[in-house]
């Protein structure tokens, strides 16, 4: 089998090396910039491109906008689209942040994504409204998960902070994202400790009671079953994929077992009402709380393989016609 066309290189606008030159020159840009709402909104830009030239360091296809027009993976791939003068669309940034944490869940973790996405947000209503919103915004407020982000998204190319900031302040962003992990953990921990003294604080009825709830409500509930730090009662973490489930057959019971590793982002006991979002808080109250787990599922065979319903939620249609 012969190709008749040929892909040519991937197209300057969604080239990682391309994008990746133009994030660093808006970080130069943020950089310049007196500490105030240009130096913020410059680096809402070099984080948008920053993330783009990460999500293309995978495959330039991850960008292309594929809900109506296939042109835009055509383009992506190399190749010239005969369809149409209009201009090549890519996804959102939401979207781009939103596929990095698929691919790279334990480099790009849940943190990273939330702040990105509110960042970038506020460039587009400081450029798109005539609310100034970086207006005042102190660079503490932003600063530590800025670095935290783009040092992430650099780690998924093979890279450091001092290949996209000169050397000096790559060794301020480190110091300010240790201490902004510092802080982060003073903070969780002291919730901890306040749910503590709260739970000692019930009646050993009414702690014997919750103690049975939380047990009920854990075996109902999907997540992987751990100990409360504050109440010692049985409590959950949840969180996202981060390998492909395993199918395996037990062809002697007629079971589909099915196997996934997940990395935790979220903490919950109902006992105490003690709650935990993040991995790095989660980590930083236990260990245990943040190794990663396995997620076991069983299927039937027959329903597993089972062919698709057509019209799932409708009663089969048996009527005959008179």
């Amino acid at each position: 089998m012969k190709k008749t066309i040929e892909p040519g290189p991937t197209p300057d606008n969604w080239d990682a090396e391309a994008l990746f030159a133009k994030a660093l020159r808006y970080a130069e840009r943020m950089a310049d910039s007196a500490d105030g709402w240009e130096q913020a909104l410059w680096s809402s830009l070099a984080l948008e491109l920053l993330g783009r030239a990460a999500l293309s360091n995978v495959s330039p296809a991850l960008l292309a906008d594929n809900d109506k027009n296939w042109t835009n993976l055509y383009h992506a791939l190399g190749f010239e689209p005969n369809e149409g003068k209009t201009a090549p669309k890519s996804i959102t940034v939401t979207e781009v942040f939103k596929r990095l944490t698929g691919i790279y869940p334990e480099l790009f973790v849940s943190e990273n994504h939330s702040f990105c996405v509110v960042h970038t947000g506020r460039r587009n209503s400081e450029l798109h409204s005539g609310e100034a919103v970086f207006e005042g915004i102190a660079s503490s407020s932003w600063q530590p998960q800025f670095y935290a982000a783009c040092k992430a998204l650099l780690a998924t190319m093979g890279l450091t902070l001092t290949d996209f900031i000169d050397g000096s302040e790559a060794e301020v962003a480190e110091k300010l994202i240790a201490a902004e992990a510092d802080k982060s953990a003073k903070a969780v921990l002291a919730d901890v400790e306040a749910h503590r003294k709260e739970w000692l604080a019930l009646g050993d009825d009414e702690r014997s009671s919750l103690v049975e709830s939380a047990k009920v409500w854990a075996m109902r509930q999907v997540g992987h079953r751990v100990t409360c730090p504050a109440c010692t009662s049985i409590a959950l973490v949840q969180g996202e994929a981060i390998t492909p489930a395993v199918v395996k057959l037990d062809a002697e019971q007629g079971l589909v077992v099915e196997t996934q590793d997940y990395l935790p982002s979220q903490f919950e006991c109902v006992a105490c009402r003690l709650k935990i979002h993040g991995l790095s808080r989660l980590a930083a109250v236990d260990n245990n709380l943040a190794n990663r787990f396995k997620k076991t599922s069983t299927y039937d065979a027959a329903e597993y393989y089972a062919k698709e319903d057509d019209y799932p939620g409708y009663e089969e249609d048996n009527n005959e016609r008179f």
